[in-house]
C-alpha cells in the first residue's frame, strides 16, 4: 500500500474520521491533534510493513488514540484528586481576595518556586509538561522516554512537596 493511497484515503475519510473522535473525546481541538496523530502513525506503520486493509487500520488506529487519550486523562483526573488535598484545591482560586490573600499567596509563590527549583532536571521537566502545558501523562512518558508509572509517581511526589509548603505556610 503506498503513502499515495493512503492520503487519498485519509482524505476522502477525515471528516468522518474527525467526528468519531469528537464524539469519543468530547472536543474538537483535542480531536484534531487525535486526527493528525493518527496520520502520522498510519504514515510510519506503512513505511515499516504494507497493511492490506487499510481503512479499518486507520480507524482502529485513531480508536486506539482516543482511548489512550481518554484513559489519560481519567488516570489525571483521579491522581490529582487523590494526590491533593479539596481543602488546598478550594483554596487555590478563591474568587473574593483580601491583601492578607494576595500576601500569602505571594510568599507560597516564593516558596513553590524554591521548593521546584530543588527537583531534578528530569521532575522540573515533568512539572512544566504537566502543570503548564497541560500535557497527558502518557504524552509525558513518551516525551521524556519514562514510564507512565514513573510520571505518576514523579508528579505525586511533586504534589506532596507543593501541598507541604502550603501546609508550612498556614502554621502560625
Amino acid at each position: 500500500m503506498s503513502q499515495s493511497r493512503f492520503n487519498h484515503v485519509f482524505l476522502t475519510q477525515r471528516v468522518i474520521l474527525l467526528r468519531t473522535l469528537q464524539r469519543m473525546v468530547n472536543n474538537h481541538s483535542t480531536a484534531e491533534d487525535l486526527l493528525q496523530e493518527t496520520y502520522l502513525r498510519v504514515t510510519r506503520a506503512l513505511s515499516e510493513r504494507p497493511i492490506d486493509h487499510l481503512e479499518p487500520f486507520v480507524y482502529q488506529t485513531a480508536r486506539n488514540l482516543a482511548l489512550d487519550h481518554l484513559r489519560a486523562r481519567r488516570i489525571q483526573a483521579r491522581t490529582l484528586q487523590e494526590d491533593v488535598p479539596l481543602d488546598v484545591l478550594q483554596g487555590v482560586a478563591a474568587p473574593i481576595s483580601t491583601p492578607e490573600d494576595a500576601t500569602q499567596a505571594e510568599q507560597l509563590l516564593e516558596h513553590l518556586s524554591v521548593s521546584l527549583g530543588q527537583l531534578s532536571p528530569r521532575q522540573q521537566q515533568i512539572f512544566i509538561l504537566s502543570r503548564l502545558h497541560g500535557c497527558s501523562y502518557q504524552e509525558i512518558a513518551d516525551q521524556l522516554a519514562v514510564s507512565l508509572s514513573t510520571v505518576q509517581k514523579e508528579l505525586k511526589l511533586i504534589m506532596a512537596i507543593c501541598v507541604g509548603v502550603a501546609e508550612r505556610l498556614d502554621q502560625p
